[in-house]
């Protein structure tokens, strides 16, 4: 998956347990233990917004993204609308 969620790097930052953070932001553990290790399909903004505050920090700090490795930067919407120019 090209989004990274970097939770675990803010938690030790701020030396919060997973626990604490669940419960300033409302979710269950488990739910944001889905979150952290990278299988969540989705992320409400309320929850992203209600993280951010909890760990005083930007959108930025929690989410990267990484290219895989048959990505190429470019998506398909992109080369459909370049090639409609020419």
């Amino acid at each position: 998956m090209p989004i990274v969620v970097d939770i675990d790097v803010m938690l030790a930052k701020r030396k919060m347990s997973v626990g604490e953070l669940a419960d300033r932001v409302g979710i269950t553990p488990a739910n944001l233990a889905v979150l952290k290790n990278g299988r969540a399909k989705a992320v409400r903004l309320a929850t992203l917004e209600a993280l951010c505050e909890a760990l005083a920090c930007q959108p930025g700090d929690l989410l990267r993204w990484e290219p895989d490795d048959d990505t190429t930067g470019v998506g398909v919407e992109d080369s459909e609308r370049d090639a409609a120019k020419n």
